[in-house]
């Protein structure tokens, strides 16, 4: 009988599901960051058994299912770092995300569950050929970039990012823009760009598109898969990019490479803090001043006094509707509307 197959978001730029394939195991010598692997089920379920198909809709697997990612790296400081190259001659390996980036943890959170467990069956052949997420990146002419931009960067993972883009894109949607909405840099996880999508944005991309698992890569290799990135950010028709940076722009995600390269374009910078004493350390640490400050550090009145004292920056809860004139007027002022 035909093995049956999960196909994780990290795959939703091939056509994997529709074609036939082989999977046999390589030498060391031939793995490398964005090779599509294939690993089986090898724990028992948990919360972090959820694995995010290439349509986005999160699925709960089971000790011995078939679950086809890539290889990549993770570098997150609240969750879980490791990589591809710790995996050891027993073959096991986790999915450090639920997109199907696979690897060997090397360090983990105690307040998270264990991670899915995986025994690598091989790498995905088409043909005698390993299939990688580069083989699935389109050749696209050079486009100079030129859209203004957005630009949401954070004190630290899980900082409150996506939900004030999402909320930003709402707004530039109903002064009647039309919206890229994009992440640059962070681990693969199909939902961040579709919740964009959700809000209201008419393009959606992120470094998956680009061929890339995560983007904890070397900064030259990095810049080139951006500038293919933005080539293709600038054929869409649009009037405005909202662009996350993944992560803090001091974190190995290249999130400082990410803000250089569009830097000239940026016209607002939104800082989204997990704390109000990380907003000046992230800004006198990267030295980039921002236009505002979101996130968790503003969930109440006490944190937004607190972050406008420290930092002398303006504050704002983006999901208090009251704070929602305020953001407009800003956007209004930094982009020119």
């Amino acid at each position: 009988m035909k093995p049956r197959y999960f196909f994780t978001s990290l795959t939703r730029i091939s056509d994997l599901p529709e074609v036939p394939f082989s999977v046999e195991p390589l030498s060391r010598r031939e793995w490398e960051t964005g090779d599509y692997v294939v690993g089986e089920a090898a724990s028992p379920p948990n919360r972090l058994s959820r694995i995010e198909l290439s349509s986005g809709r999160m699925v709960e697997v089971v000790e011995g299912d078939l679950i086809v990612g890539a290889f990549g790296v993770r570098y997150a400081t609240l969750e879980t770092v490791g990589g591809w190259q710790g995996i050891g001659h027993d073959r096991l390996m986790e999915a450090l995300t639920g997109a199907g980036l696979f690897g060997k943890a090397t360090s983990r959170s105690a307040l998270l569950p264990s991670l899915l467990s995986l025994a690598y069956k091989g790498h995905v052949l088409i043909g005698e050929r390993k299939a990688t997420m580069r083989d699935y990146v389109p050749d696209v002419p050079v486009r100079e970039f030129a859209l203004p931009v957005v630009l949401l960067v954070g004190t630290s993972m899980s900082a409150g990012k996506t939900t004030s883009a999402k909320v930003i894109v709402r707004l530039l949607r109903e002064a009647g823009l039309t919206i890229v909405g994009a992440k640059l840099t962070g681990a693969g996880r199909y939902r961040d760009i579709l919740s964009m999508q959700d809000a209201g944005a008419e393009h959606i991309f992120d470094f998956v598109d680009a061929g890339l698992p995560s983007t904890v890569v070397p900064e030259k290799g990095y810049r080139k898969v951006l500038r293919h990135l933005l080539s293709r950010i600038a054929a869409a028709d649009a009037d405005v990019l909202v662009a996350e940076v993944g992560a803090s722009p001091l974190e190995p995600y290249n999130g400082a490479a990410a803000i250089e390269e569009i830097g000239p374009n940026v016209r607002c910078t939104v800082l989204s803090a997990s704390d109000p004493y990380a907003v000046t350390g992230v800004t006198s640490a990267f030295g980039n001043r921002p236009d505002l400050v979101t996130g968790l550090a503003t969930s109440t009145s006490a944190g937004i006094e607190l972050v406008e004292k420290l930092s002398g920056i303006k504050a704002l809860n983006v999901l208090d509707r009251n704070s929602l004139p305020k953001l407009k007027a800003i956007l209004k002022d930094t982009l020119g509307l």
